[in-house]
């Protein structure tokens, strides 16, 4: 007889783009003619860069020779690929980060779920909440997790509020936990972290032994020179802390998949024995990935290293302008119609509270019955979500400035 993995069981209901999906379809099936426009999931909308596009065509023609075909890479990834993102995205921002410790992989969303398979099951997990959803369910399905309560807080997890009343940062956990879930510029508030705040948490994590996941996907729209990119521009990061990345949002990558995951060779995690002798938690994930995953495509991977040519530096900047300008029209459109409006600036996401008396979900039904318009429910993301709604800035701009036209129509105060 062949069981199933019970922990699934505990998922509730559907993920949380899947029921939006579900949603717009049963919209769709008696409004076929309905003109919409979708400010939900963070899909990007312009084409791929020049540079990484003519790479790419390149590394096709490669696979064309012989003598230039290449096979199965390396699981880690090409070193030419490592090498450029330690030089620009770390080493030139003061970060001591060698190529050696930058694992290339297909999605930061796949290794945010990825890096749990190296940790035990007893650890102590804290997620802020509201919550990009893949942090809480990998660790549900991988039995981390009791069942969820009628809010949807899964017992064992830690919850840390993030709310307009304490401007989207989390205080420090009271008790001790083990495994950190931080996510900026984030998602889905739009909030960024300074240096002060993130220097806390490294803090925490060093007095705590505590390990430290920071998801910088969004880190190219960061505009502040105050703010910083990445955790390991904070002394003692390299001990605690592992960081994931992607070139989805800055480089239009979402369908062509690449990312990586910097994994510091002095980062250390402990044996559960009475000992507690520390492991080097990048040989775990080498292994990890050299046994579950063959690696990128050297296709992908020439298009993703194009990104760090001076062409392919100059059309990133400009998609990231464009989504920013998107995202500043959403905030202001929105904040004259009257609602509270946060996020936006450094990111491309607009985190706003709905109108009195409408829930999330109510307010998501609201915007697709009557203005056609697909945002996220708050509460998707977690409980302290509820009430709060986010729309993003991933589109054309004619497809923003209309979408914005229809919702002060339907909601100016």
């Amino acid at each position: 007889m062949a069981t199933i993995n019970e922990h699934y069981l505990k998922l509730k209901a559907g993920y949380l783009f899947p029921e939006i999906s579900r949603r717009v379809h049963t919209f769709l099936e008696t409004h076929a003619d309905a003109p919409l426009i979708r400010l939900g999931i963070g899909d990007v909308t312009e084409p791929l860069p020049a540079a990484c596009r003519q790479a790419m065509v390149a590394a096709i023609e490669d696979m064309s020779d012989r003598d230039r075909f290449k096979g199965y890479g390396p699981e880690q990834g090409y070193s030419w690929l490592r090498e450029k993102i330690a030089a620009h995205d770390y080493q030139s921002r003061g970060c001591d980060i060698d190529a050696s410790e930058i694992f290339i992989s297909d999605g930061s969303k796949c290794d945010t779920g990825n890096i749990l398979d190296i940790f035990g099951n007893e650890n102590t997990i804290a997620v802020t909440d509201p919550v990009y959803p893949v942090y809480v369910d990998t660790n549900v399905m991988a039995g981390h997790t009791g069942p969820a309560n009628d809010l949807g807080e899964y017992a064992g997890l830690v919850y840390l509020p993030i709310t307009a009343n304490n401007q989207f940062q989390a205080t420090l956990p009271t008790q001790n936990v083990d495994l950190i879930y931080l996510c900026f510029p984030n998602n889905p508030t739009g909030a960024v972290a300074t240096r002060e705040y993130l220097q806390a948490w490294v803090t925490y994590a060093l007095a705590h032994q505590s390990i430290i996941f920071f998801d910088a996907a969004y880190e190219a729209f960061i505009t502040d020179p105050a703010i910083p990119h990445s955790i390991y521009e904070i002394p003692g990061a390299r001990d605690c802390a592992i960081e994931f990345r992607s070139f989805s949002k800055n480089a239009g990558f979402t369908g062509t998949r690449c990312a990586f995951t910097v994994a510091p060779k002095s980062l250390m995690g402990m044996t559960p024995t009475p000992g507690h002798e520390a492991v080097s938690l990048w040989h775990l994930w080498q292994r990890r990935q050299s046994t579950k995953f063959n690696g990128v495509s050297y296709i992908v991977q020439r298009g993703a290293e194009a990104v760090y040519t001076p062409e392919g530096q100059a059309q990133v900047q400009g998609l990231i302008r464009f989504y920013l300008e998107n995202a500043r029209l959403i905030r202001e459109e929105l904040t004259q119609a009257g609602f509270a409006v946060y996020g936006g600036v450094n990111a491309p996401y607009v985190w706003l509270k709905t109108p009195e008396g409408l829930s999330s979900w109510d307010f998501f039904d609201e915007l697709l019955q009557t203005c056609h318009v697909v945002g996220t429910p708050g509460s998707g993301f977690g409980a302290a979500g509820e009430g709060y709604f986010r729309i993003s800035a991933f589109n054309s701009r004619e497809n923003v400035t209309e979408a914005m036209q229809r919702i002060t129509q339907c909601f100016a105060s």
